[in-house]
């Protein structure tokens, strides 16, 4: 029999969750379902809840909330016997968009409740868990300044990234792949296992959630007023994966696959791991996860 518990994280986004908090103890009482709901922790000790899960069978672990809260309790709780689930919550919801989960809580609690997972790679940042996307350079700056805001939401996130715009520079990198290096002058470097950013934004138009393999998109230096088109290109997946080569290189935007890369950050451009902003290292050692958790989907 199967056995829920849902964690929410009650900062995540900008809708208040007891709403949703009823309706998932109402659904699961109505199908008679074992169901528990807790709130997610700040400090992303979750000693007891792991004895909980194991004490008590869970076999599904729900998550309300964005990809930050997605990437805490999967980091937590992956090595355990348990299936997650998305009802999304959050201000991008990236893995869920691209798992193709309803963004609807009603729909979404249905498909976690009753539907099959699927597994999902992760990837590690420096030995740093990441389950969507993390990236170097301007859309770092911008998960940076958008921690800081009062205020959630597309809306701000959309404020912070015109203002970004305006002031982004390029940052120097050495990025290593198997046995090819190349060193580059650019705007952010994205490396994704989710196809997107969020909010329908997609950066790496052909990633797959379980091909073991790291899509990584480096937007080089150009005259800024080509940027926006040049984005537009590979956000419409008009940019295909390449195969690293000097060719490759001319290009604007180089977007190819590994399953393992090496970034040397020499100005320390600053980082993000699914959404939330890091420190920023010298060097950046990733590596794929290979099917790392289970995921209901569709």
């Amino acid at each position: 029999m199967n056995k829920f518990i849902f964690l929410v994280n009650p900062v995540s986004g900008t809708v208040k969750k007891h709403g949703v908090v009823d309706l998932i103890k109402n659904e699961a009482a109505a199908r008679s379902l074992h169901c528990e709901t807790c709130d997610t922790r700040v400090d992303c000790d979750y000693t007891e809840l792991r004895e909980r899960i194991v004490a008590g069978n869970i076999t599904h672990v729900g998550i309300v909330g964005g990809d930050g809260t997605v990437n805490q309790v999967v980091n937590a709780l992956r090595d355990l016997p348990v299936q997650f689930g998305i009802i999304p919550m959050g201000s991008g919801n990236g893995l869920a968009y691209t798992a193709r989960i309803p963004m609807k809580p009603a729909p979404a609690l249905d498909l976690l409740l009753s539907g099959k997972s699927k597994p999902v790679d992760g990837f590690q940042v420096n030995g740093q868990f990441s389950c969507m996307l993390s990236g170097l350079g301007f859309d770092a700056q911008v998960a940076h300044d958008f921690a800081n805001r009062a205020s959630r939401g597309l809306l701000t996130y959309t404020r912070q990234t015109l203002i970004n715009y305006f002031n982004a520079g390029t940052y120097p990198f050495e990025i290593a792949v198997k046995e090819f290096t190349f060193s580059t002058d650019a705007f952010f470097i994205s490396i994704a296992n989710s196809n997107q950013f969020g909010n329908r934004v997609t950066i790496a138009p052909q990633a797959s959630l379980n091909d073991g393999l790291l899509d990584v998109v480096v937007v080089q230096k150009m005259n800024k007023l080509m940027l926006p088109f040049m984005l537009l290109s590979q956000l419409r997946g008009s940019n295909k994966i390449q195969v690293l080569a000097a060719e490759a290189l001319k290009k604007n935007i180089v977007y190819f696959q590994a399953p393992a890369i090496k970034i040397r950050n020499w100005k320390k451009a600053p980082l993000h791991i699914d959404g939330e902003p890091k420190s920023s290292p010298d060097i950046l050692d990733v590596q794929v996860i290979k099917s790392c958790f289970r995921l209901v989907q569709p």
